[in-house]
């Protein structure tokens, strides 16, 4: 349901791609810190834009720290940590839990629920540290599912549920910056609904799983593909309106990559492979008219 907030590094500077990739590295180490290494396994895109909308917005001071990665051996690797990787790092897992608990509800798959029950020591310990955060994020995966049972056909009610809990998230502090953030992490939240829905469709119509596009889809074909673009334009419109009311100016242009750029790699990734697809059929549907 994650990993939709990615940055279009081929279009970032070289300064720029690397303090981006020392925001994520020093994600992942903190995952590692807090749950060990299945804890890294959970490491996503979306908390890295988080942290570095965070540390940009309040203006942190990041300690950078060089570090020896398994992934990358023999070159010294780099990383940042500040007050916005930890936070990110603990919502990070309680995210990643939810998410497996999810797909194992959706699959039935045990090695999806043993995953989650590995991290059930320190998703304990963050919802006591954070009783509010947690209490909504189980509230909202609650509902999702609830409505996912009675197959609930508006979307905008199913991807209302995500934004509202990221939209939690985003507010770190109680401050004049929480109406900003909460829009933003709204926005954004329906964003990943409708994309995960989006990317996801033919599979689930495949395996006749619950997915409310299809609704929207069988409804009048012709228009869908219409309509998920303008529902996924809708959506990225707000959020950056939010964000541009913020007084950011560090790591500015690295947030801006990923909201009018970046956000957008997955959705045109489908889009090309859609169109290869229809140009093999037109094909195949030539050479068939000449055969016959």
């Amino acid at each position: 349901m994650f990993g939709y907030i990615n940055a279009n590094q081929e279009v970032m500077s070289a300064e720029d791609r690397d303090t981006y990739k020392a925001f994520y590295c020093g994600l992942c180490r903190k995952l590692k810190e807090l749950g060990g290494w299945k804890a890294q396994v959970l490491l996503n895109y979306d908390m890295t834009f988080l942290i570095i909308l965070l540390s940009g917005l309040y203006e942190l001071e990041s300690k950078k720290y060089s570090f020896s990665c398994a992934m990358h051996p023999g070159k010294k690797q780099f990383a940042y940590d500040n007050e916005a990787v930890t936070y990110c790092a603990k919502m990070n897992i309680v995210l990643g839990y939810h998410n497996l608990m999810d797909d194992y509800a959706d699959s039935k798959n045990l090695s999806k629920k043993t995953l989650a029950n590995s991290y059930k020591k320190v998703y304990t310990a963050i919802r006591e540290e954070y009783p509010e955060k947690v209490a909504a994020v189980e509230r909202m995966m609650d509902a999702i599912r609830d409505a996912e049972s009675r197959r609930e056909e508006n979307l905008d009610v199913m991807a209302g549920y995500m934004g509202t809990m990221l939209g939690e998230l985003f507010v770190w502090k109680d401050d004049v910056w929480n109406k900003g953030l909460r829009d933003m992490g709204y926005y954004m939240g329906k964003f990943i609904y409708i994309m995960d829905a989006y990317d996801d469709l033919e599979k689930d119509e495949k395996d006749h799983n619950y997915n409310p596009l299809l609704m929207k889809k069988n409804c009048n074909r012709d228009c869908y593909e219409v309509f998920c673009q303008q529902a996924l334009t809708s959506m990225v419109s707000e959020c950056a309106k939010s964000f541009e009311c913020l007084p950011i100016l560090e790591h500015a242009e690295i947030l801006r990559n990923i909201l009018y750029s970046g956000i957008w790699t997955k959705y045109e990734y489908k889009q090309i492979k859609l169109g290869n697809r229809m140009n093999k059929e037109k094909q195949d549907g030539s050479i068939s008219g000449i055969r016959d």
